[in-house]
């Protein structure tokens, strides 16, 4: 359903996979889809590709400029994620935004991250307060010490998928930051999900994917991304 695209970061060119509504894309809901530390994999193409049908303007903006790492290299995967460099990945992430706000013309976007694309799109809602109106962290971690969200900044509406068994971003942390995001007075709920460990919506994982929880996760996204963006 979608395409690889270009689009502009800080006068240079990024890529990334954006996905469509049949309809096209004026006057529809923008999402960003921010990947996990594979890379944009095929499963977060599908993701957007649903987004799509669920009738959003999907973009995937490629943070590793066209490596992917294969699922069986986990150490591979974490070398590539602390390499970022948060200033080029911050910039390509705004124009991602703006890209989004073009294609849709529409005044604000959501943002979805998976592991560490969830942090990264805690970091963006506070980075981009003017654009980012929801932010839906799933399972997601901030392991770069120069990247600390400014959350007095954020104005979003959060919604936080939280893994049982996850040792990453666990539900004593996730509860932390909801009580600190609530002091702040942001609408926010974040729902653990119980039995089921880290990237547990990633199908092509058969080690951790759930098929129910992921199911479960779904429907509040899509739910939770019209009531605010529609």
């Amino acid at each position: 359903m979608g395409d690889r695209i270009e689009f502009q970061s800080n006068q240079t060119t990024v890529s990334g996979y954006l996905a469509v509504p049949a309809g096209g894309s004026t006057d529809t809901p923008g999402v960003l889809v921010l990947q996990e530390w594979w890379g944009v994999i095929d499963q977060i193409t599908r993701t957007c590709d649903r987004l799509a049908e669920a009738g959003f303007t999907a973009l995937a903006p490629d943070l590793y400029q066209g490596k992917e790492v294969p699922l069986t290299e986990p150490d591979e995967a974490a070398k590539e994620m602390m390499a970022l460099e948060m200033g080029r990945a911050a910039d390509d992430l705004s124009g991602a935004v703006d890209e989004l706000l073009r294609r849709t013309g529409r005044g604000s976007i959501g943002a979805l991250g998976f592991c560490m694309g969830g942090g990264l799109a805690l970091v963006l809602a506070c980075q981009r307060p003017d654009a980012v109106a929801v932010v839906v962290p799933a399972y997601g971690v901030i392991p770069w010490p120069d990247a600390r969200p400014d959350y007095p900044a954020m104005t979003a509406a959060v919604l936080g998928h939280v893994a049982e068994l996850d040792g990453a971003f666990t539900p004593e942390s996730a509860s932390a930051l909801e009580a600190e995001l609530i002091a702040l007075g942001r609408d926010v709920t974040f729902y653990v999900y119980p039995g089921v460990d880290h990237a547990f919506f990633n199908e092509d994982r058969p080690d951790v994917y759930d098929a129910a929880a992921a199911e479960l996760l779904w429907g509040r996204t899509v739910a939770f991304l019209h009531a605010q963006l529609d």
